[in-house]
């Protein structure tokens, strides 16, 4: 089986994780202290460099206060998926 990237949806969902960051006035840095992460690994993230994992995902909603769902409220357009 062949593992397959959507880089539209990793860029979704990292421009999600920065409005939620955002609207919380929390930095990249505070983000990733309080959800136990690298910097730069938020800043990938973001960026829809990299995919994130689920135990990451979690970490990443509970510094933000939020659920994890609220993460992936998002559209993908259908022709970059």
């Amino acid at each position: 089986m062949k593992y397959t990237v959507y880089p539209a949806g990793l860029k979704a969902f990292g421009k999600k994780m920065r409005e939620l960051r955002e609207a919380r006035n929390l930095s990249q840095e505070a983000l990733a202290w309080k959800a136990d992460s690298e910097l730069s690994q938020i800043s990938r993230m973001e960026r829809g460099i990299v995919n994130a994992g689920l135990s990451q995902i979690f970490k990443i909603a509970k510094a933000l206060e939020v659920h994890p769902k609220e993460l992936f409220d998002f559209e993908v357009p259908p022709e970059e998926k």
